[in-house]
């Protein structure tokens, strides 16, 4: 470009421009040709933008599936490819080991995980799987799985990455339940192996009753109840790096709303050096020591729409480390910090976004519905309060049918703190709606 700067300020005065004037335009020119596209090059792109718009529109589900599986491993992207779907109303599946591919693919009712994002499992395993799915049909068991598949192909440690992230739901066990029979599982699995590399059969063959194979009864599943949904939630996101089944700042919703002036997807069009509030999940934390000795951190934050990084200097982290721990719900004040690896915010303040609720909200109301169960039920709820101290009242409406409500006064003797956790039991019990914020 600076061979060309004399030859274009010549012919710019030839063009009665003058000198400062041509230097200008030409400073101008020079700056553009940084990002700027020749004809043909803007043409092409053009024409590459027209053609994954046409897809987007008219195959919305094909399209989002290869832009999930093209981006797999880029946490960050895929964060808001994943909410992206929520928002066009395309569900995104569990893995499942009867109907996964090894990449995200089209399924019955939305787009289906890829066995290979699973963390732990690899290229291979997935392939060894399919294979032997394609085969020799659908696994009908967990037993069944381990028994047919390669365990030196799927070691210990994927099995329990698959079961974590849901891949076996299909065949209706709980995760629980797998979990603790996953030892006996491998070495049936293992026996099996050793069976036909004797090339010994069953009597029965390998479709005897109950879905036994190689002479093995299908072993009864213990009698447990399923993890919690945090717990569910917390190893689907170790595993795929993703909430999948559900996202636990659903319940915050309103809050998420009330109490931020932006989210991860517009904190692009703030201004650099402006103040911003965002809620969300903590989901790692990199703590450093200064060369003054100091701890600071660099903490990931994730709301529904994707994942910012926030800088923790160390007067704020000596407030508010004990936050910075994963599945921590906060609200971070800081400032807008664009840097050359993207858009980051350096922290002034962060608060558990449930200590801002229980300031915000003045009285906590449970309805209930009059009925059979309606005296067991409000023992249950007691025992929740009990458990969920603090500063906001209670109160109770009696819903009679067929549209009768009974509003009773605060309770003076119990007030609780209005957490997730706390919402979570008392709706676990009453049915989804039932604890409204006032």
């Amino acid at each position: 470009m600076e061979k060309l700067r004399a030859k274009f300020i010549d012919g710019a005065k030839k063009h009665k421009i003058t000198e400062p004037k041509a230097k200008k335009l030409f400073d101008l020119i020079q700056k553009f040709a940084g990002y700027g596209f020749n004809k043909s090059h803007a043409a092409a792109y053009a024409v590459v933008t027209y053609h994954t718009a046409y897809l987007k529109a008219h195959h919305p589900t094909e399209f989002m599936a290869a832009l999930l599986t093209s981006e797999t491993g880029n946490t960050d992207k895929m964060v808001g490819y994943l909410t992206e779907c929520r928002d066009m109303g395309i569900k995104v599946l569990p893995p499942d080991v009867n109907e996964s591919q090894k990449d995200f693919a089209v399924a019955d009712g939305g787009i289906r995980f890829g066995l290979a994002a699973i963390k732990n499992v690899g290229e291979g395993a997935v392939e060894s799987i399919i294979a032997v799915r394609n085969d020799a049909g659908r696994f009908r068991s967990f037993f069944d799985f381990c028994r047919r598949i390669d365990l030196h192909k799927v070691n210990k440690r994927m099995l329990e990455g698959l079961i974590k992230a849901g891949a076996f739901d299909s065949t209706g066990a709980r995760r629980a339940q797998l979990m603790a029979v996953l030892d006996q599982a491998v070495d049936e699995g293992s026996a099996a192996r050793e069976e036909r590399e004797r090339g010994q059969t069953s009597i029965f063959g390998d479709d005897a009753p109950g879905g036994a194979a190689h002479g093995l009864t299908e072993a009864a599943l213990p009698d447990l109840p399923e993890w919690d949904q945090g717990q569910m939630l917390k190893y689907e996101r170790e595993l795929t790096g993703f909430y999948i089944t559900a996202h636990p700042l659903s319940r915050f919703e309103a809050a998420l709303k009330k109490f931020s002036t932006a989210t991860t997807a517009t904190l692009g069009e703030v201004t650099d050096g402006k103040e911003v509030k965002l809620c969300g999940i903590v989901t790692t934390t990199r703590v450093l020591t200064t060369k003054k000795g100091d701890r600071m951190a660099y903490v990931q934050v994730e709301d529904p729409q994707g994942l910012v990084e926030i800088i923790v200097f160390p007067d704020l982290f000596k407030s508010a480390s004990d936050l910075l721990v994963p599945e921590r719900v906060v609200q971070v004040t800081g400032i807008v910090d664009r840097a050359e690896k993207g858009t980051r915010v350096k922290g002034t303040r962060i608060e558990a976004l449930d200590s801002l609720l229980a300031r915000s909200v003045s009285r906590v109301n449970i309805r209930i519905n009059d009925g059979p169960d309606a005296s067991s039920q409000l023992g249950q709820v007691e025992r929740i309060l009990r458990r969920h101290p603090g500063p906001t009242a209670i109160s109770f409406t009696l819903c009679l049918p067929p549209d009768i409500e009974a509003d009773m006064a605060p309770a003076s003797t119990v007030k609780v703190l209005p957490s997730e956790g706390f919402v979570a039991e008392v709706e676990n019990v009453l049915g989804k709606g039932a604890v409204v914020m006032l």
